[in-house]
């Protein structure tokens, strides 16, 4: 499992010294990585479908409760099967629509990246670790999504998304934390089992708001919606893949996840309700305005997600079900959709659809699946959409009261904008006259039309035989987050009753509106007149106040000069010990174990003090660097004093090294220093004074305390049986050194490739100017 999951790291990192091969000759061989890693995943429904969830164990760092666990229960393999089918056809796809691209290399290795890192979110046990994983689906988008790095709108758009993202995640991580802190472990099935301690404790509510700002960021919940639609400035595959079947799913999956641990309250249903609710109806009806394929298909998404959340939020048994489900039909379809189109844009030039007419014409094959795929989304009968379409109706009706009819009626709208949109996208292109324009397009290679066209076939199989699918995959999705042991089956026809009625009614209105209703710019501009109000243009000012705030604090606590720093750091120090010592209880300095000053502790005192006067007062540079090594030649005295000998050695190499460089360099410089007014030398005095007289008090506050010898003790007995070191003091110095250095290199590794970036970087002569 270990390197199924990571296979796809290996793979974009061998892109680096193999990408010419693959970009010139080999590309369609990349899609073997998918292709494989699917068949691998297939071959776990047996026992997943027997109820046997499979977990595995890999050792990282246990000391810090850090592992490599990952959990493959029927939630996560029908996440894997996705991440990896749709990845299949993408990648096959790719291979023929960005061919001859100079950065095909580049795009696999992001692509791959990208799905070693969903594998890893989806399979991971140990929170930290599904954290490391969700950092990395958002930095590997990044660049996806501004992979057109030429384009200004493409790299604004990646940006946005990160920002977006990568702010949910910063609150998701510590939301993590809390939850492995409180629970006592970081294991998501441990916590699951244990789940009433979280649910009881009084920062529940404060880890619900965590964890939802980093679902709901991934996801596009309102109002943290538009990011998603900036982010079709990808290529299409890019979209076809982050945005219809895994990246913006990866939210829901957080919160499918969690519902064992963190569900079943009032906060997480109608916080859940409510978002989902709003995103749902909010961007369906906004999707009905755009005239740009990707435009509508990005909104019709956002309406899909919400509609996964609402489903999540309600917490029955049935609205699981119907999510579990529901994954599955939003995936295939859209895809579907999203490849049609980069299809339709790669050979008309045009992504507007009311330009777009007749295209079934010259690409019948391909009319076929966007029809298809827009009946599925529609729900029409024998379609898996009709499936999930009805158990979502069925969810909303099980609802308790009043709610019952106030769900209803959002997932009703929701479905009939949501099948006027899919409409829009799989079968307007295709419908009407052929446009003179458009007599030259032709049907594409095959590698670009039959995934899309495979995808629609897929709904209408899976629509034809849902009990089928649902016994293999869906029902152990829903039984990972109901916890139960049976669901009922899935059904193409359950007689004649409101459920039915209802997707008569979405389906009668739903297609009279795109009867009656056609797409012009003129109702697209009429919804600019509230852009001030859209969530879009509130990030924004909050952004532009954020830049502001930034310059101001910038220019007043960085103004460059480092005296500025080192008296504000010093100022802080002081406030900070002297509220510590000022507010603490039971401070006693006990005199009696400070022992008597001797008469050479009190000249190498005065001489000390003399140094000090003499470095402050001259007008000498070099004078000043003699009297400051005098202090530290004192200093060096008092450690000989007090038995420190190799303290004493090191700072007398230092110091005297220090020393010799000062008077090299400012030997050549002129003898006198630029003094400050008295006012200046009478508060660095007075600030320096209160700095030494509160240090002063912290030593004697330690050397009144009693002596406790535990972590001595301990380092004494296992220095030498644990890091084989004699000398304890550098056994503890290398331990520290360990982690120190391991930071160390980490940023010279950051700016080894900075430095080898600029030595490749090739500019144009405009560039240069």
């Amino acid at each position: 499992m270990l390197i199924a999951v990571l296979a796809g790291l290996i793979v974009s990192i061998l892109f680096i010294p193999f990408g010419k091969f693959f970009r010139q000759q080999a590309a369609i061989a990349v899609s073997l990585l998918p292709i494989s890693l699917f068949l691998y995943f297939l071959s776990y429904i047996p026992v997943i479908r027997s109820g046997l969830p499979v977990s595995f164990h890999y050792p990282w760092v246990p000391s810090m409760g850090i592992n490599l666990d990952f959990h493959l229960d029927g939630l996560a393999l029908l996440f894997s099967l996705l991440i990896t089918g749709i990845g299949s056809l993408v990648f096959l796809y790719a291979s023929s629509y960005l061919k001859g691209h100079p950065y095909l290399d580049r795009f696999y290795a992001y692509l791959s990246l990208f799905m070693a890192s969903m594998l890893g979110l989806v399979l991971s046990d140990n929170i930290l670790l599904l954290f490391i994983f969700w950092e990395l689906t958002s930095i590997s988008s990044f660049f996806l999504i501004g992979f057109n790095n030429d384009d200004p709108v493409s790299r604004k758009s990646a940006l946005i998304a990160l920002a977006v993202t990568g702010g949910g995640g910063l609150l998701l991580m510590a939301g993590l934390i809390l939850m492995g802190h409180l629970s006592g472990s970081y294991s998501i099935q441990e916590m699951a089992d244990n789940a009433e301690r979280l649910k009881n404790h009084a920062l529940y509510g404060l880890i619900l708001l965590l964890v939802f700002a980093g679902a709901f960021t991934k996801s596009a919940q309102f109002p943290f919606h538009f990011w998603l639609p900036g982010a079709m400035k990808a290529p299409t595959p890019i979209s076809a893949y982050l945005h219809s079947a895994t990246m913006v799913k990866a939210g829901v999956y957080l919160l499918a996840r969690f519902s064992p641990v963190l569900g079943g309250s009032d906060y997480w249903q109608y916080t859940l309700l409510i978002v989902g609710g709003v995103t749902m109806l909010y961007s369906a009806f906004h999707s009905i305005f755009r005239t740009d394929l990707k435009g509508i298909l990005a909104y019709s998404t956002i309406a899909a997600l919400g509609i996964l959340v609402f489903l999540i939020g309600i917490g029955t048994p049935e609205s699981l079900v119907a999510a579990s489900v529901f994954i599955l039909v939003h995936a295939l379809y859209k895809a579907s959709l999203f490849l049609t189109t980069g299809i339709i844009d790669h050979e008309t030039g045009t992504r507007d659809v009311t330009k777009l007419a007749g295209l079934r014409h010259v690409m019948l094959p391909l009319a076929i699946g966007g029809l298809l795929a827009a009946l599925s989304s529609a729900g029409l009968p024998l379609t898996f959409g009709f499936i999930g379409k009805d158990l979502i109706y069925e969810a909303t009706l099980h609802s308790p009261g009043i709610l019952r009819f106030v769900l209803t009626a959002v997932a009703v709208l929701t479905n009939i904008f949501l099948l006027y949109a899919g409409f829009l996208a799989g079968i307007k292109p295709f419908a009407g006259s052929l446009p003179q324009q458009f007599k030259g397009v032709h049907l594409p290679h095959g590698l670009l039309w039959i995934p899309p066209v495979l995808l629609s076939l897929l709904g209408v199989l899976f629509g034809c035989f849902p009990a089928w699918i649902g016994e293999v995959l869906l029902h152990p999705a829903a039984q990972s987050m109901t916890r139960l042991t049976t669901v009922a089956p899935l059904k193409i026809w359950h007689g004649f009753n409101l459920v039915l009625l209802l997707s008569g009614v979405t389906l009668a209105l739903g297609a009279l509106l795109y009867w009656v209703r056609k797409p012009s710019e003129q109702r697209l501009s009429a919804l600019t007149r509230f852009n001030a109000l859209s969530p879009e243009q509130l990030f924004r000012r909050l952004y532009r106040s954020i830049i502001k705030l930034s310059v101001w604090y910038t220019n007043t606590m960085h103004n460059g000069y480092l005296r500025v720093y080192l008296l504000r750091i010093v100022v802080f120090a002081i406030l900070l010990l002297a509220f510590r010592l000022l507010t603490a209880d039971g401070i006693v300095i006990d005199l009696g174990t400070v022992s008597p000053v001797s008469i050479y502790e009190l000249v190498v005192g005065a001489i000390l003090v003399g140094g000090l006067y003499l470095s402050v007062t001259t007008s000498s540079r070099l004078t000043a660097v003699a009297a400051t090594s005098v202090v530290g030649y004192c200093i060096c005295l008092m450690f000989v004093f007090y038995s420190a000998p190799d303290l004493a050695m090191t700072q007398f190499t230092i110091d005297t090294l220090t020393v010799v460089l000062f008077v090299l360099v400012l030997f050549r410089l002129p003898p006198f220093l630029n003094f400050a007014n008295n006012s200046v030398k009478i508060r660095d005095g007075i600030i320096a004074t209160l700095f030494g007289c509160i240090i002063s008090l912290i030593g004697l506050l330690v050397l009144s305390e009693p002596i406790r010898t535990e972590v001595s003790n301990y380092y004494g007995d296992n220095a030498y049986v644990l890091a084989k070191g004699k000398n304890v003091v550098n056994v503890i110095l290398v331990d520290f050194r360990g982690f120190d250095t391991m930071f160390e290199i980490v940023v010279l590794s950051i700016a080894a490739i900075g430095v080898y970036s600029l030595l490749k970087l090739r500019l144009r002569a405009t560039e240069k100017e």
